[in-house]
């Protein structure tokens, strides 16, 4: 491989994992899925090596984490190695791209006094516009909305219709034409866990909507929860939750403790609202590109994921004692 860095070629991902896309020789695809897919155990290790200036720097072996194809073709493959880089190494052999403007942070003080322009300014600045080319063929996330949808789900169904990943990757936020009632039709369901797991809703009125209604969570037949921010700060918290859990840079730790959680939010501003999901209470934390989620059942181990538009904004995380089980920075 060349030395470098972006989405759109092979190269070092980070100090653990190489990253190769599609499509490759057949000899070489038979020889990387057969590792993916464990296959002859005999097989000779998979050496790495990375092109700079004319010099060939090695890497060291790894083995295959991932691969994937489409009609039998390889399109991309990971691949894990057995000896992490060293910082300095790393930097020589996935020399960064310049961030160009990171996401700014001007939507955090409306959270409190005008979420409205808070929702509208992180979507706008985390999520890029469909261009003219994405947009053929991409099927519009919503319909015009009825007269008994909520203005925050108004407002959301408006900003998809050329961001369609605010509606979600992880959970989702059902588009209006899938907005149905529970069985009792007395609860109106707007979101989801992908497999299904829990649900959204809101009271099911056939009068006029609140402006700001309750949100209530619920899971198979358990009772519901109520969320602790209404629809205006819960989408706020939900479009957090999906910008972190999508993002291309991630940062996941193994479970800190609270006073490593004290440290590594020390640069990072804290999002005044409630805490999320009644599961697992969760608090975000914010800096220019960035999203960390916090999440504790029990206040002593916090599980921690930062999601990040660009390598750099995850700088400010790089210089704590973490045992990272992924760093992208």
């Amino acid at each position: 491989m060349e030395a470098g860095d972006g989405l759109d070629r092979s190269g070092v991902w980070n100090a653990e994992e190489v990253r190769l896309l599609g499509p490759a020789p057949v000899a070489v695809a038979d020889r990387l899925m057969g590792s993916s897919w464990g296959g002859d155990e005999t097989l000779l290790p998979i050496h790495i090596a990375v092109r700079v200036e004319g010099e060939v720097l090695y890497l060291g072996t790894g083995r295959v984490s991932r691969a994937g194809t489409s009609d039998g073709v390889l399109t991309d493959c990971e691949i894990r190695l057995e000896s992490p880089l060293s910082r300095e190494f790393l930097d020589r052999v996935r020399p960064l791209l310049p961030s160009g403007d990171l996401p700014g942070l001007e939507w955090l003080r409306h959270v409190n006094g005008g979420r409205v322009a808070a929702l509208e300014e992180f979507i706008t600045g985390w999520y890029p516009a469909l261009t003219e080319t994405d947009a053929e063929g991409v099927r519009p996330a919503t319909t015009r909305t009825g007269p008994h949808v909520p203005d925050g789900l108004r407002q959301l169904y408006r900003l998809a219709e050329q961001r369609p990943g605010v509606l979600g990757v992880q959970n989702r936020i059902l588009p209006e034409t899938s907005l149905h009632t529970d069985l009792r039709g007395e609860m109106r369901i707007f979101g989801d866990e992908s497999q299904g797991g829990f649900f959204w809703s809101l009271l099911w009125t056939l009068d006029e909507p609140e402006a700001d209604p309750t949100v209530w969570f619920g899971e198979f037949d358990e009772e519901l929860i109520a969320e602790q921010e209404p629809l205006s700060g819960f989408l706020i918290q939900f479009s957090l939750f999906e910008a972190s859990m999508g993002a291309d840079y991630l940062a996941l730790s193994r479970r800190l403790t609270a006073l490593q959680v004290e440290q590594i939010t020390q640069a990072l501003q804290p999002v005044p609202l409630r805490p999320f999901w009644p599961w697992v209470p969760t608090h975000f934390y914010v800096a220019p590109g960035l999203v960390m989620r916090i999440s504790s059942e029990d206040g002593e181990e916090f599980d921690v994921w930062a999601g990040a538009t660009h390598r750099c904004a995850l700088n400010p995380l790089a210089g704590f004692p973490i045992d990272w089980l992924r760093f992208d920075g």
